[in-house]
């Protein structure tokens, strides 16, 4: 009777301590999540708020606005985007849109056609067995990938002497074709892992019915690999949209794009922080937008593979 006694009074202690530890793992947890997300977060939150900001209170360190520093419009004001100039004649600010135009066509332009050519390409890559000498389809799809270790400037003689043959230097097919290039072997890499998901009866029961092998791709492959391939497009849309060293060495004055005019924000008196800070912070809205937009399918090319 003892013994039984003491193991009832003993049992509550002992889910206690689980439960302690269990919420102490919890806690544990959540705070390296918190503070990995500080990490991420708060150069955005240092751009958006120097947009902000007077040059003393840039070289003072004011991080938080109203309480170290009263916000101004200056960043905004020297693109022409402040609310006071907004409705006026603005010289940089058409220059500011003439830019932003040139990075959303090249980015948009870029990442549309490498996900078509990487979705067909991946495609074969995931149900056809090709052999290129030694090669087979894995190592194809290896090469393919480990073109992203060429660092961009050992191209830089080969691309320049090539686009002032087809006299593509500072247009935006060019840069498109360039951008194409760039992100082409991650989305075949991306695409291939998504068809590799997808199960090979549904289109076999999709030849049965009478479909060709374009019909099955078209109508019954590609809506299932959807998530997939919005998740390879936002991450090529994303280094499209970021890419500086292209576009400072293939255009000019007529196709610059965003990050090379945020490049430019020095002068004789040193670096424009505000007007660089509110460059960036219009650089980077969009694709906050776009990935607040497309969040679902984004979530969901992860949880089927489509991203490792």
């Amino acid at each position: 009777m003892t013994s039984y006694t003491s193991t009832l009074d003993s049992t509550p202690v002992h889910h206690g301590s689980r439960r302690a530890a269990f919420m102490a793992t919890r806690v544990l947890i959540y705070g390296v999540l918190i503070f990995w997300a500080f990490i991420c977060l708060f150069p955005i939150y240092w751009t958006f708020t120097t947009a902000l900001k007077e040059a003393p209170d840039v070289m003072q360190g004011h991080l938080v606005p109203l309480v170290d520093f009263t916000p101004s419009w200056k960043g905004l004001r020297s693109l022409g985007l402040s609310p006071d100039t907004i409705f006026e004649t603005s010289t940089v600010r058409e220059e500011f849109l003439k830019r932003f135009t040139n990075s959303l066509w090249a980015s948009l332009g870029g990442s549309f056609l490498a996900l078509a050519l990487g979705s067909l390409a991946g495609y074969g890559l995931a149900r056809f067995p090709y052999r290129f000498g030694p090669m087979k389809n894995d190592d194809i799809g290896f090469f393919f990938i480990s073109q992203l270790i060429l660092p961009p400037v050992v191209l830089a003689m080969p691309f320049l002497v090539l686009y002032k043959e087809l006299a593509l230097l500072d247009s935006l097919p060019g840069l498109i074709l360039v951008y194409t290039l760039m992100v082409l072997p991650i989305v075949i890499w991306i695409m291939r892992d998504q068809f590799h998901t997808i199960p090979v009866e549904l289109e076999e029961a999709a030849f049965v019915d009478g479909l060709s092998i374009w019909g099955t791709f078209l109508r019954i492959v590609l809506p299932i690999a959807l998530p997939g391939m919005v998740a390879a497009f936002i991450l090529a849309l994303v280094l499209s949209w970021n890419e500086y060293f292209f576009a400072a060495l293939l255009t000019g004055a007529n196709v610059q794009t965003l990050p090379v005019m945020v490049a430019s924000q020095t002068g004789s008196q040193g670096i424009s922080w505000w007007s660089m800070a509110a460059l960036s912070a219009a650089a980077i809205l969009p694709l906050i937008i776009v990935g607040i937009l497309l969040e679902r399918y984004i979530v969901q090319g992860l949880s089927t593979g489509a991203v490792k």
